[in-house]
């Protein structure tokens, strides 16, 4: 028990002391590519290398935060809840968006599965690929995928979006406030909400709105789809 509590205590100290480092390091650079969600991974990982830790044992050690991101699901009602008002004012905008940016995003990934003769283990763990990371977990472990393999492709979509996502969209001239929040809210989850916030108070909520009303249609119709193709 002894053994355990202190594998907890010193797994969680170095998960806290890579993310204050980089939360440092973006604060102080302020690039979409030091985001400490990535950089503070990338540090995690160089430790456990060169620690004699193993990773089953920092798994063990660190089972709190998985605890809290399921918590996260329910959280996600909350961003809901405070922009309903907004919500039904532009509910066909955005379900328009939402759903047409979640579907090719599914599409594109049984797409590129079929052309490179992907596992089915492998396909379903890039499926939720496109959606908020709590969500994206239960939908792939629904479908058999493997988790540690969605959370990598999870993270390199939201960093790819959250990278070149504005610059595309300043490339093709789109202006709409709304559009915009939507496009980075579907792609880039929670950092494409962010981004959105930074640009203005419109564009914040519809990012939000978009991270999880796309998690809701994924979490959804990928069950109904699933169940289907097994008929």
């Amino acid at each position: 028990m002894t053994n355990f509590i202190v594998n907890i205590f010193f797994c969680m100290s170095i998960t806290f002391v890579c993310y204050l480092i980089s939360l440092k390091l973006y604060r102080k650079y302020k690039k979409s590519w030091l985001n400490p969600l990535y950089t503070a991974s990338i540090l995690l990982i160089l430790l456990l290398l060169v620690l004699p830790i193993q990773g089953e044992s920092y798994r063990e050690g660190s089972f709190i935060f998985n605890q809290l991101l399921q918590l996260a699901v329910v959280s996600l009602a909350v961003p809901l809840y405070k922009q309903w008002s907004f919500l039904k004012k532009n509910f066909k905008k955005i379900c328009t968006g939402v759903i047409c940016g979640t579907a090719l995003g599914l599409i594109a990934v049984l797409g590129m599965s079929q052309i490179f003769h992907l596992p089915e283990q492998t396909r379903a763990s890039l499926i939720p690929r496109s959606v908020t990371l709590p969500i994206a977990l239960t939908v792939s472990r629904d479908l058999g995928g493997l988790t540690s393999t969605t959370v990598i492709f999870v993270i390199i979509s939201a960093l790819i979006s959250l990278t070149i996502g504005p610059k595309l969209l300043k490339r093709f001239g789109v202006r709409s406030k709304s559009a915009m929040g939507l496009a980075m809210g579907t792609s880039a989850q929670m950092l494409g909400a962010n981004r959105s916030l930074v640009w203005g108070e419109e564009e914040g909520a519809m990012g939000s709105i978009a991270m999880t009303t796309s998690a809701l249609f994924l979490s959804v119709f990928v069950p109904i789809l699933a169940y289907i193709s097994h008929l």
